[in-house]
C-alpha cells in the first residue's frame, strides 16, 4: 500500500496537487495547518481538491486552524480523523490534531491532559490492528521531531506517553517545521516530513510478507 503523508500545508498545496496527478497513491494523510488561520471554508475547499482524485484523504487540524475548521473537514469529501479512527486494508490509523501550548497562542491548542485523554481514547480503539498509525500535528516530545534551532525540544510530552504505552508502527507528525527528520520512540517509527507549503512530504509502503510480518518503510522527498 503506497501512502503519501503531509504535514503544514498553510494554505499552499499546488504541489501536493501536481504530484497527485502524476503519481497513483492509495491513501493521503494530512497532519494538520491545512490553513494559515482560516477561513474555515478554505480548509474545505482545499480537502476536496486533494480529494478529487480518487484516493482517500484523511486529515486532522493543526494548531494554525480555525476553530471552525472542525465543521468544515466533516462536511468535505475528506475523513477527520481527530480524536477517531479508522481501519483502511487493516491498517489501525487514529489521529489528534491541534498542538501543545505555545507562546503564540494559536487558535487550536490543548493541555496536555486533555491530548493525552483524547488520543489515548482513539489509540484503544485500533490497539489489536497488525499495523498502526498514530497521525498527530505536534510531534512527540525529546525527539528530532520537535527540535528547534535552539536546540530546545518543544513537542508534546502527553502524545509521547501514548506512543510509549500502545507502541504504534508509526507516528506521522508535523508542526516544527525546521524539525523535518525520522526518529523513533521504542519500536515506533517517527516522521516529521516537514512543510508541505515548502514542497516536502512522505511516502510511506505498507509491504506484507510471507511471514506474520508487516513491513512499514518511509522516505521523506521533496515534490
Amino acid at each position: 500500500m503506497k501512502i503519501l503523508a503531509v504535514s503544514d500545508l498553510h494554505g499552499k498545496y499546488q504541489k501536493l496537487l501536481n504530484y497527485l496527478k502524476k503519481n497513483h497513491v492509495d491513501l493521503v494523510i494530512l497532519a494538520g495547518d491545512i490553513t494559515n488561520f482560516g477561513p474555515a471554508e478554505l480548509g474545505e475547499e482545499i480537502l476536496n481538491e486533494i480529494s478529487s482524485f480518487g484516493a482517500p484523504v484523511l486529515t486532522i487540524p493543526g494548531n494554525c486552524d480555525p476553530a471552525g475548521i472542525y465543521g468544515k473537514i466533516d462536511n468535505s469529501n475528506a475523513i477527520n480523523i481527530h480524536g477517531r479512527s479508522v481501519v483502511i486494508k487493516n491498517i489501525g490509523i487514529c489521529g489528534f490534531g491541534g498542538s501543545n501550548p505555545t507562546p503564540f497562542n494559536t487558535p487550536l491548542e490543548f493541555e496536555e491532559f486533555q491530548i493525552y485523554d483524547e488520543a489515548k481514547k482513539a489509540m484503544e480503539e485500533i490497539k489489536d490492528q497488525k499495523v498502526t498509525f498514530f497521525v498527530t500535528h505536534a510531534p512527540p516530545q525529546g525527539t528530532k521531531a520537535d527540535l528547534i534551532p535552539s536546540g530546545d525540544h518543544v513537542g508534546s510530552e502527553a502524545i509521547r506517553q501514548v506512543i510509549e504505552e500502545f507502541q504504534p508502527s508509526l507516528n506521522i507528525c508535523g508542526h516544527i517545521h525546521e524539525a523535518r527528520a525520522t526518529d523513533e520512540i521504542g519500536n515506533t517509527k517517527v516522521v516529521n516530513p516537514g512543510e508541505l507549503s515548502q514542497g516536502f512530504a512522505c511516502l510511506i509502503n505498507v509491504e506484507d510478507s510471507d511471514e506474520d510480518d508487516t513491513k512499514v518503510n518511509t522516505q521523506i522527498i521533496s515534490l
